[in-house]
């Protein structure tokens, strides 16, 4: 079977989803592979280097999306793209599935196999699959870049003859993998830092880098994450934590929030009320920003100013350093397609958990029991 890579063309996205360095394990597998020109281009990888790893090159996205059986991309098709897909073509990249709804229709309906990677499993044996944990370490790392560029202050302590300088204050909420990454930047670059997670259990793991676990005094409810996420909670939950959180976040030089919930909108964590208690010139780096943040004023892709509080909505952290983020996508999506295949063939063994999981839609039919539930009903 032939495998395309084609140029992303989702507005800023410089990613590719396999870097020159992971063609050779595709044709050890029995594969070949094509990549369409310029491809790589943003992601600082260039023609000839596919050429002499074994791939050959389409000139455009028609002659590539034309021969290809398999098409391994990074974001999902653009009406554009999905036109060029034909009956049998399978199609692996983040769909972006729940979002999405119109797409996964127009693929079911072309007779496309589509897998989507933002439902791998959080298990053990999808670690090296996980797109969202790879991508997620690099947005909690940027966040910190982000918000330490913004802030009109130094990070660590300094001790000079014109006077001592504290240390900045982080307050990172969610400890999930973009908040540890977060944590341990920050600290890295000599904040003092604090995070605050719904899940109890991740107090050994922010301790262990250095910060201090906050617990606030909330309604009982189940906090255990659903394969790996985290789960929504009531409205009412939602309220006594803002009550709680409104003295972290003014004690904050810089709040990071990361709080996402699979198919929801982002929870509200900030309200404009409890911007007025922060700081003047604090910022707040909002990791939640596409699906609507986790603050009130946050604008996805641009940095806003309310009541003297910098907030950063960019949804690209990761596409901002495309070179190490391809390079652990190459990985991600190299070892899930492997996951089943045999020989440059596919098989698509619906009794492995990880297929099972990411199957959207097969044979003209949405295969994904609940996103298929949701769309029926809408």
């Amino acid at each position: 079977m032939l495998i395309g890579i084609p140029k992303e063309i989702f507005p800023g996205e410089n990613r590719v989803a396999q870097i020159p360095a992971g063609i050779q394990a595709l044709l050890s597998a029995g594969f070949e592979v094509v990549v369409q020109e310029g491809a790589g281009s943003n992601a600082h990888y260039h023609d000839d280097e596919y050429r002499n790893c074994g791939a050959s090159i389409a000139p455009d996205a028609a002659a590539l999306y034309a021969q290809a059986d398999i098409i391994l991309k990074v974001r999902q098709p653009l009406a554009s793209e999905a036109e060029l897909l034909r009956e049998d073509q399978t199609l692996i990249c983040l769909l972006d599935a729940w979002f999405n709804q119109p797409l996964i229709k127009t693929l079911a309906e072309r007779k496309v196999r589509s897998f989507a990677l933002e439902f791998i499993p959080r298990t053990t044996r999808a670690q090296s699959m996980d797109v969202l944990s790879s991508m997620g370490a690099i947005s909690g790392y940027r966040s910190v870049l982000a918000g330490a560029m913004a802030l009109p202050q130094y990070f660590p302590m300094l001790m000079t003859a014109a006077g001592t300088i504290h240390p900045a204050r982080v307050f990172v909420i969610g400890a999930g993998v973009a908040g540890l990454m977060a944590i341990s930047t920050a600290r890295r670059l000599g904040a003092v830092v604090e995070a605050y997670d719904t899940r109890a259990e991740v107090r050994e793991q922010v301790e262990s880098l250095g910060a201090k676990f906050v617990e606030f005094d909330l309604p009982q409810e189940d906090s255990k994450s659903t394969g790996g996420y985290a789960t929504q909670k009531s409205e009412e939950f939602y309220r006594k934590q803002r009550e709680q959180m409104t003295i972290k976040v003014s004690q904050a030089d810089l709040v990071i929030t990361t709080a996402a919930i699979p198919g929801k909108t982002s929870p509200v964590l900030i309200t404009k009320d409890m911007l007025h208690y922060m700081k003047k010139g604090s910022v707040i780096v909002d990791l939640a920003a596409e699906r609507g943040g986790n603050v009130e004023g946050t604008v996805a892709n641009e940095k806003v100013y309310l009541d003297g509080v910098t907030i950063i909505g960019y949804v690209d952290h990761a596409g901002r350093v495309p070179v190490h983020a391809s390079q652990l996508l190459t990985k991600n999506i190299t070892t899930f397609l492997l996951n089943m295949a045999a020989d440059g063939q596919l098989n698509v063994n619906m009794e492995d958990d990880i297929v099972a999981a990411t199957l959207i839609t097969e044979a003209g039919e949405i295969k994904h029991a609940a996103l298929k539930a949701q769309i029926e009903k809408e």
